[in-house]
């Protein structure tokens, strides 16, 4: 039986991109309102937002005056990473930046984030992964037909950000996560980045290279990074007016950066798993959740989201020369490729997960209760 399209009132996410979405009476769903009370809750703009901002920078500078860096963040070379790279040098923080490389750098990325730190002054740091074992971990989830495909680079890069950090004796990471572009995704399109344990049970059915180096974190080493070793993250978009058209052309004119027409499209990986896997296999537009935020936060209108969405979603160009590229770097012939797109998809739950220890082992809910009363785990 076909279901009835429905797209909400407000935004252009609907029932077929989201089958979990909701709606009230006046056909407004739920993402709305979750954005607007994340806003409320988590976002503090004009003066009031940069003056918090420089008591935080104050903060960070006195936590890591006697250190090469007070703060650590990472840089892919997008907008948000290079927009917080921007304000750290605003505020006089002296950040270590830390590319992941993952071997799916664009060549445009390679040149953003030299720009970028050159223009700033910051030092780079540059985390290269083992091809071998990445390459086998992203054909395991090819194969496993689950969704979210870049939950292995997320973990990763989140790791390796904290991993760095504890070494360094660095206690604040900045990030350039926000609600104002970046609060609304279904959670039906992604897996929690920081399951590890999901990672490992993909990979040990269909993995064949063992992974020696990959940078995996659990909750307990996180907890060590940030009650032991004092590491605090902190969300810096949230606190400035983050208008992406505007923030664009700031960066292009105080940094050189150059646009990559897609929200991550840094990545030649993500450009095409975006861009053709997400939308051929999974039926899914991530357009609808980057542009609905847009809305949200009055940056654009639903008109214009609309006829954003009417245009290609991948350059048929650009998809010929991706397609060649991507299977070329992952050893896969098109015969297999096309099967892999084929296989019908699974939930990343068919497979062991992390789950709250009281559930794995209900007699110690008791002693997590205790724990979480005397640790409790910081943002």
């Amino acid at each position: 039986m076909s279901i009835e399209f429905r797209q909400c009132a407000v935004s252009v996410l609907d029932n077929i991109a989201d089958p979990d979405i909701i709606f009230d009476e006046q056909g407004i769903s739920n993402y709305y309102y979750e954005y607007k009370a994340a806003e409320k809750e988590r976002v503090i703009q004009g003066k009031e937002g940069w003056d918090q901002l420089e008591a935080i920078a104050a903060e960070i500078k006195q936590a890591g005056k006697d250190l090469p860096y007070d703060c650590i963040m990472g840089l892919s070379g997008g907008v948000d990473s290079t927009y917080v790279a921007y304000i750290a040098k605003k505020l006089g923080l002296r950040p270590l930046a830390v590319h992941f490389d993952n071997g799916w750098n664009s060549e445009l990325a390679v040149q953003n984030i030299e720009n970028i730190v050159n223009k700033l002054g910051f030092d780079l740091f540059t985390y290269v992964i083992d091809w071998e074992e990445f390459k086998d971990l992203q054909l395991s989830y090819l194969k496993a037909s689950v969704v979210d495909i870049e939950a292995i680079t997320d973990h990763a890069i989140f790791a390796t950000l904290y991993r760095l950090a504890g070494e360094k004796n660095i206690r604040y990471l900045l990030n350039g996560t926000n609600v104002q572009t970046e609060q609304t995704l279904p959670k039906s399109w992604v897996h929690p980045k920081a399951d590890h344990i999901n990672i490992k049970a993909i990979h040990k059915v269909y993995g064949k290279v063992p992974l020696k180096t990959f940078p995996f974190m659990d909750t307990k080493v996180k907890r060590y990074y940030q009650q032991v070793k004092g590491v605090r993250s902190v969300s810096i978009l949230n606190y400035v007016d983050y208008n992406k058209k505007a923030v664009k052309a700031l960066i292009q004119e105080e940094l050189g950066w150059r646009d990559y027409g897609g929200k991550h499209y840094e990545s030649v990986w993500t450009r095409f798993y975006q861009g053709y896997i997400l939308p051929v296999k999974f039926k899914i537009d991530k357009r609808k959740a980057h542009l609905s935020d847009l809305i949200f936060g009055g940056q654009i209108t639903k008109e214009e989201a609309v006829e954003e969405l009417k245009k290609p979603i991948y350059d048929p160009e650009q998809l010929k020369i991706d397609y060649e590229f991507v299977l070329k770097k992952l050893s896969l012939t098109r015969e297999a490729f096309d099967q892999l797109m084929k296989e019908a998809p699974r939930s990343h739950y068919e497979f062991d997960h992390e789950m709250p220890i009281d559930k794995r082992y209900p007699i110690l809910k008791p002693v997590k209760q205790l724990y979480r009363k005397m640790f409790p785990l910081k943002k």
